[in-house]
């Protein structure tokens, strides 16, 4: 239930000449402030701003509620890279230093039970070891504790605050079938054979994975030698204290068939004196993210009966700490449960959830009570406006988060006593002196089946209702994904070259329920090209919109949307089928996540249903398409890989349509990881553009 009429303080803002117009924090924060502004002198979003961006990650509060240390991100401009610095704030004065004087990269804070110390992952450079470091408040000093073979991740604190428990990769043998001779002194022969009998053996971003398998570690708190706790050949992660200090529960699939049984997980609980591992739940589908209660009474965990479909929602369970008296909370939430975490009374749990393109901060008591506390959480995806962002707890309840707003990305908030307080802006002095793109909600009805989706546009600056604006629609990934009111500065960049950006969230995407977003379940692409162009024609209808100047482009599920749109219109001037999936028979074989699709987006497999496989390709449509596309794919993109973008380019080419096939050398699926890259994405898709004007 929502809360009464919260306030939002920012703190004092900076005197400036020219300021903007600032939107106020929607529906919990009731009210809308603005400041005084001419931004008709103010410089539009331009694209070397991007290097300048910066914004917050995992904020984590300390058990007084008093201090919050979190990741400041942005980009390195000379090495064209992400970087991030561990930051501590004060919650009231909201005065705020670095961590350590260490340069480099430092990740993963966590504070111990008492809130004297804080430990981290300090990785000194690219292609340097990672390893886990403990900082005292009293005396501001950092120490290594670790020293360890491979990247610690997901650190936890013991109850006690004496060990620190993390999850490595632990290496195993690389199946072996034959040998070389010896080779003679001074030869120089090619690389040994590389051999792999696993499923999941590469990544996208990461390339070929060595063989390995993910394991529980303790190390004390003080420094000393790592002790692995889980045991075999499978993956155990997400560890989570017992309220004694004496056990672990984590998450795994233990199953002698756990390669093929890939969409179970189960939870169990180690024993750290004699490693006994017993499990805890048995049900078919997923339990993750395991979570003690403070008083050692219940176990609370994300889960969900696999119903073998495209989507279904993330339950949030509860039970005994063995697995027994299982019940559901929030049964009447029609949303996944993304992240938990205890209230320090053991009286409920904090959890996060989207709903309608907005991410929200919640309440639920044991009893099953719900209360809304914060809404906007997000601004971490850096590139297009998806979900994202964490939160985390004091042991009063105060709650810090990630907030965002379509006019800047994640900052620090902080939920306090009913009250809302942002104690951040990272980026006032960049975006306090550029004239944004507002962004509006609209909503329409779908022409197959009169649904209601929702879609925002963004107006470009200085708008004038009067005039007639080319459109250039946006279409998310996913397509189980969801895009929504945060900051983007694609959107910003495509709206400062004079466009109306529509982005939709045709049915498919998440937050509006697991009935919306499983609409697509054996039926992908289907009526969610009928909801998006229902939606271009609810923003022709709108009055500003030249129904003559129509452009259309989206990434990866956007960019199959893009395919299939000019498949079967020719409206629009010109498209962008960015890294798009054109053949799902090659692509469900070649992928990095090869495995995932088969029976869940469409019907049995390539070979068994090979007519399905064509039918919902965009390949099968290319015959149709008189639109001028610009295609583009990164080199090293294992999710859809190049070959899939080369077989709509060679396509176009052969049938004399105007196209040109942009290539990105060692970018991976994640485009935006680099900024250059994300830049030059961004101005590819409006050269060409520009171009059919």
């Amino acid at each position: 239930m929502p809360l009464s009429t919260p306030t939002l303080t920012r703190g004092s803002l900076r005197e400036q000449s020219r300021t903007f117009f600032v939107a106020a924090l929607c529906s919990l924060m009731s009210s809308q402030a603005s400041i005084a502004q001419d931004s008709q002198n103010l410089q539009s979003f331009q694209a070397l701003d991007i290097f300048e961006i910066e914004w917050a990650l995992n904020p984590q509060i300390s058990p007084d509620g008093e201090q919050v240390v979190y990741r400041r991100m942005g980009f390195d401009i000379m090495q064209d890279r992400r970087r991030g610095d561990l930051w501590l704030i004060d919650v009231d004065s909201q005065a705020q230093r670095k961590l350590s004087s260490f340069e480099g990269n430092e990740a993963s804070a966590v504070w111990s039970p008492d809130g004297a110390r804080i430990a981290y992952v300090r990785t000194a450079g690219e292609g340097e070891g990672s390893e886990i470091y403990v900082h005292w408040l009293a005396d501001g000093q950092s120490a290594r504790v670790s020293r360890l073979p491979g990247t610690p991740k997901d650190i936890q604190w013991s109850p006690d605050g004496k060990e620190l428990a993390f999850v490595m990769d632990v290496k195993s043998e690389a199946p072996t079938i034959a040998s070389r001779p010896t080779m003679p002194e001074g030869a120089n022969w090619a690389a040994k054979p590389r051999l792999t009998d696993r499923m999941y053996h590469e990544r996208d971003g990461s390339g070929y994975l060595e063989a390995a398998f993910s394991h529980v570690f303790v190390v004390p708190a003080d420094g000393g030698t790592a002790r692995q706790v889980t045991q075999g050949d499978f993956h155990h992660r997400e560890p989570s204290w017992g309220a004694d200090s004496g056990s672990i529960t984590v998450s795994g699939n233990r199953s002698p068939d756990w390669q093929y049984d890939y969409r179970n997980t189960e939870l169990y609980r180690v024993t750290l004196k004699t490693g006994e591992t017993v499990p805890v739940t048995t049900s078919d589908g997923p339990d993750r993210h395991p979570t003690l209660s403070p008083d050692g009474k219940h176990l609370a965990w994300l889960g969900a009966t696999d119903k073998k479909q495209a989507f279904q929602v993330t339950r949030l369970r509860i039970a005994n700490p063995d697995g027994s008296s299982m019940r559901e909370l929030l049964g009447d939430l029609d949303r996944s449960v993304k992240a938990i975490a205890w209230a320090a009374d053991s009286s409920g749990l904090y959890f996060q959830y989207d709903d309608k393109g907005r991410t929200k901060v919640a309440f639920v008591s044991l009893k099953d009570k719900m209360k809304n506390l914060a809404d906007n959480l997000g601004g971490t995806s850096i590139g297009r406006p998806y979900a994202g962002g964490s939160f985390s707890v004091s042991d009063s309840g105060v709650v810090a988060y990630t907030h965002t707003r379509p006019e800047y990305p994640a900052d620090i908030a902080i939920y306090k006593r009913n009250k809302l307080s942002l104690i951040t802006r990272l980026n006032a002095d960049l975006l306090d002196q550029r004239n944004l793109g507002e962004t509006r909600e609209i909503w329409w009805k779908s022409s197959y089946d009169q649904r209601d989706i929702q879609g925002w546009m963004v107006l470009p600056p200085n708008f004038d209702p009067t005039k007639k604006y080319p459109l250039l629609v946006e279409n998310h990934g996913g397509p189980i994904l969801n895009y929504g009111e945060r900051f983007s500065p694609e959107m910003q960049l495509f709206a400062a070259a004079g466009y109306v950006v529509f982005y939709p969230n045709a049915r498919g995407s998440t937050s509006y329920g697991e009935e919306f977003a499983n609409l697509l379940y054996h039926n992908y692409p289907g009526q969610d090209y009928d909801d998006t162009m229902s939606g271009v024609d609810a923003m022709i209808a709108e009055g500003f919109i030249d129904p003559e100047q129509l452009y259309v482009t989206g990434g990866s599920a956007g960019g199959i949307m893009t395919a299939w749109i000019i498949g079967k219109t020719d409206r629009f001037r010109a498209a962008a089928a960015i890294k798009p999936v054109m053949n799902w028979y090659s692509k469900t074989l070649n992928a990095d996540n090869w495995y995932n699709y088969y029976h869940t987006r469409i019907p049995g497999t390539p070979w068994t249903n090979p007519n399905d496989y064509l039918k919902f390709s965009p390949i099968s449509l290319v015959g149709n398409v008189n639109t001028p596309t610009l295609v583009m794919v990164g080199l090293d993109d294992l999710r859809t890989p190049p070959s899939q973008a080369k077989q709509l380019y060679h396509a176009l080419k052969y049938r004399k349509v105007p196209t040109t096939l942009v290539e990105l050398p060692g970018a991976s699926h994640f485009i935006a990881k680099r900024p250059s890259q994300l830049i030059d994405k961004i101005s590819h898709i409006l050269g060409w553009f520009e171009r059919y004007q």
